[in-house]
């Protein structure tokens, strides 16, 4: 190799780092401010209608693009079965049990609760997959563990109606989450990105759907233009925009980069939460964070 095409190489590297980090930042920004802007929509729509509507205007953006990407948009034979249940655990469990979760808690305290999912992914990583965690996954759980107390008692306040149904709303999101995509690792859909998210939130949202249906009397007439603007980003820019990044992301950088990265998600979630709704963000909201970040941080050591 020439000393011209060596350094061409190594240009191209580090402008594929560059634009890596680029990505990488907009999505986890992207990811954090959709936080507020979920609870700001949730004031004016009961749950799982506000999440059909976004799922619904997600998805049809996104197979469109699939397919104008030349993507196979219908998965192999057999592999039905895998999509569905990768659908229900990664999305209908996340699309349900965080908008339920945001009704009854602060958005401060549902983020921090919800990203401690790296901690449970490593846990079920080992009956699922014989991954035996380590002594310092153990401790990063338990920091994790710590965090989600100290959100519960600096945020939403042990002892007041609805704390605990909005906690377990939390943790079921994270740890169905958490399974999803450890069975996803294990039995993988072989689908190209885009076509695999489409298909996800389609038959994610459908049982929210239902639920919406039978349950629920949105009144889209009582959104204001704000919250039209933030329903439009929590579909759009929450479950599309963001996801594309995400997935050149993780083909530009080293996937210990691009975890590490997302840690910086429950951060902006709470510090946007706080700023953009007035939600408290006291010692307690800061204690609670601290030991989550640094407990997720443990988790995904390798």
């Amino acid at each position: 190799m020439s000393v011209s095409s060596g350094a061409s190489v190594v240009r191209g590297r580090q402008a594929g780092r560059a634009e890596g980090l680029t990505l990488l930042l907009f999505t986890v920004v992207a990811w954090g401010l959709n936080w507020p802007a979920l609870k700001l929509v949730l004031q004016h729509l009961p749950p799982f209608s506000m999440r059909t509507a976004s799922a619904l205007a997600a998805g049809i953006v996104v197979m469109p693009l699939a397919l104008l990407r030349g993507e196979r948009l219908l998965p192999p034979a057999g592999q039905w079965r895998r999509l569905l249940v990768a659908s229900f655990l990664n999305y209908t469990s996340w699309l349900g049990f965080v908008s339920v979760a945001l009704v009854w808690l602060p958005a401060t305290t549902a983020v921090i609760i919800t990203y401690t999912m790296p901690i449970w992914a490593v846990c079920l990583a080992w009956p699922v997959l014989g991954e035996r965690p380590k002594p310092v996954h153990l401790l990063g759980l338990l920091l994790a563990l710590g965090g989600v107390a100290a959100a519960l008692g600096g945020g939403a306040g042990p002892l007041r109606p609805g704390t605990l149904p909005g906690a377990a709303a939390a943790l079921a999101a994270a740890v169905l989450f958490a399974l999803g995509s450890v069975v996803t690792k294990r039995a993988p859909v072989a689908l190209p990105p885009l076509a695999l998210v489409g298909w996800q939130i389609l038959l994610g949202v459908a049982p929210i759907a239902m639920l919406a249906a039978l349950f629920e009397h949105p009144d889209f007439s009582a959104l204001s233009g704000i919250d039209w603007l933030a329903l439009g980003y929590t579909s759009l820019i929450g479950l599309v925009l963001s996801y594309l990044c995400w997935f050149r992301a993780l083909r530009l950088l080293p996937a210990s980069v691009a975890t590490t990265g997302t840690l910086l998600v429950p951060v902006i979630g709470v510090f946007s939460s706080g700023l953009l709704l007035g939600e408290p963000l006291g010692a307690g909201q800061m204690l609670a964070l601290g030991l989550t970040v640094a407990g997720v941080a443990l988790a995904v050591r390798r």
